[in-house]
C-alpha cells in the first residue's frame, strides 16, 4: 500500500487532464444508468479495498463538520459543542469548520478511526463515488482520485465502462 500511495498523486496528475475533460462530458450528458453505474463500481472497488490499510484521506486531508457532526461528536465527547470547536477545529477560508492539523486527530496508529461511530457526514460519505448524480461532484472526485488509490480506480474503471 506504501508504494501505491507514494505513486498516487504522479498518476492522479498525468490523468488530471483526461479526467477534466471526461466529466465535462459526464456533466453535459450523463448515461441514464449512472447512478446504478457508480454503485455497482463503489461496490465492487470496496469488497478489494480495505480503508484501513491506507487512511490515506484521514492522514493528508481534514473533514468539513456540520453544525449536526459538531453537536453529535461533543455529545460523544460529552463536551459543550463550543468546547469541541474550541479545542479540534478551525473556521477555514470558506468559514467551515476543519480540523486544526492532519492527520486527524481521530486516528489511530493502527489507521482505526476513534469516533468511528459518531464521524462526520463527510468521512461517512467519502470518497463520495457512490453518490446519486455523481457527475454534479466531479471538481471533488478529481481532488479525491489524487488522495484515495479506491477513487482513482474507480474512475478508470468508469471511463472504460463509458463511452463518452
Amino acid at each position: 500500500m506504501e508504494q501505491v500511495l507514494r505513486d498516487l498523486p504522479k498518476k492522479a496528475k498525468d490523468k488530471h487532464t483526461e479526467n477534466k475533460k471526461f466529466f465535462a462530458k459526464l456533466k453535459k450528458r450523463p448515461p441514464k444508468n449512472l447512478d446504478y453505474l457508480m454503485q455497482e463500481l463503489h461496490e465492487k472497488e470496496f469488497e478489494r479495498t480495505d480503508c484501513l490499510t491506507c487512511a490515506n484521506c484521514c492522514k493528508t486531508t481534514g473533514p468539513l463538520f456540520t453544525n449536526a457532526d459538531v453537536a453529535r461528536i461533543a455529545k460523544n465527547f460529552r463536551m459543550k459543542p463550543q468546547r469541541f470547536i474550541e479545542q479540534y477545529l478551525r473556521v477555514d477560508e470558506e468559514n467551515d469548520y476543519v480540523l486544526q492539523q492532519v492527520p486527524c486527530t481521530f486516528l489511530g496508529a493502527d489507521n482505526f478511526c476513534s469516533i468511528y461511530e459518531v464521524r462526520p457526514k463527510a468521512c461517512r460519505e467519502f470518497p463520495h463515488t457512490d453518490r446519486k448524480k455523481f457527475q454534479q461532484i466531479s471538481h471533488l472526485t478529481l481532488k479525491n482520485v489524487a488522495i484515495c488509490p479506491a477513487a482513482f480506480n474507480i474512475v478508470e474503471e468508469m471511463k472504460k465502462l463509458t463511452a463518452l
